[in-house]
């Protein structure tokens, strides 16, 4: 059976200390609650920062949104299936190949212009493609899996 780079063993994770704003679930080896990871703001914060310019398709211009690459989160939690399903406030989910985190320098953004990022302006999480990086990813396809107000991610 075929386990992708993210499986990886780390140091258990911490408990949440603050607000719990994504769950990751499923396929995974480390959690901190029962069977589910919890991160708040401060977890995601530590994780190592990436930054990406790029357009989008529903804002005007470029923008610089930061925050981690989602391949970071899956090795930090141990995560060993095929499918990433990513879940928004408003229950709208999008199943991801999991080996597309590996292709691509996705991030899960807290920040667009320097702005955290809140409910009401895509946060407290958006799912961030390099897009002008990468003319394949300028298909509508793929305009579709820029999920904002993401809560959790199962993984399968």
């Amino acid at each position: 059976m075929f386990a992708p780079a993210f499986a990886e063993s780390v140091d258990a994770l911490p408990a949440a200390e603050g607000k719990v704003i994504l769950e990751v679930y499923g396929a995974i080896n480390n959690t901190n609650a029962n069977d589910v990871a919890q991160f708040d703001r401060v977890m995601l914060e530590a994780l190592p920062r990436t930054r990406i310019e790029t357009h989008t398709s529903v804002t005007d211009g470029a923008h610089v949104f930061e925050g981690f690459l989602v391949r970071d989160l899956l090795k930090q939690v141990g995560a060993s299936g095929s499918v990433v399903v990513v879940t928004a406030l408003n229950y709208y989910t999008i199943d991801y190949p999991i080996e597309e985190f590996d292709e691509y320098d996705i991030i899960l953004a807290y920040a667009m212009d320097g702005e955290r990022l809140r409910a009401r302006n895509k946060g407290p999480l958006w799912v961030v493609y390099p897009r002008d990086d990468h003319p394949e990813l300028q298909d509508i396809r793929y305009d579709y899996r820029w999920v904002w107000q993401v809560v959790s991610l199962e993984i399968l």
